[in-house]
């Protein structure tokens, strides 16, 4: 279930409201890294507090632990509801961190992409110049490659290939017994 801000002002003491408000939408675009991890750090912090004053008087409302006031706590909203304001501020914080970080890897990413095809068209230019590339060359003399003549002649190879195609067929012609 939402929050509404009217139930976020009244769970939150004025230095709290201030934080949160750090995490709603456009102050938080407007924020740097830098100012995100500091509130991202203090946020933490004050929801670790909550929850702990929270578990504090269930235990109280239990009987298991004693009084932190003059009477133990009858009622636990108001500790679940700051509990559940300040998760939900960390929640946002981490998402526009996140966010952050996937752009700035798209951005690098791309950066280094348009560096790598530039090195590369550097060297296909350097290659058609043909000083000092990594391909191979021709070298001083261009050496054909001939066909090595074959020692048999056509004919006699031939003759042997269909003696053998002969002799494949008599033996698969013999009954098998």
């Amino acid at each position: 279930m939402a929050i509404t801000q009217k139930q976020e002002a009244r769970a939150l003491s004025a230095d709290e409201r201030a934080l949160v408000e750090k995490s709603h939408h456009p102050a938080l675009q407007a924020q740097t890294d830098k100012e995100l991890a500091n509130l991202l750090s203090l946020l933490r912090e004050r929801r670790s507090k909550a929850k702990d004053q929270a578990s504090q008087r269930r235990r109280e409302m239990r009987g298991k632990g004693a009084a932190k006031g003059a009477t133990p706590s009858k009622a636990d909203e108001g500790s679940k509801l700051k509990t559940a304001v300040l998760a939900n501020a960390v929640r946002r914080l981490n998402a526009e961190l996140a966010r952050r970080r996937r752009m700035n890897a798209q951005i690098a990413t791309a950066a280094g992409a348009r560096k790598a095809l530039k090195l590369k068209q550097a060297a296909e230019a350097e290659a058609e110049e043909g000083f000092n590339s990594r391909t191979t060359h021709k070298g001083m003399r261009d050496i054909s490659k001939t066909k090595v003549r074959s020692l048999i002649r056509p004919m006699e190879r031939g003759r042997l290939r269909k003696a053998q195609a002969v002799a494949q067929a008599k033996k698969d012609a013999r009954p098998e017994a």
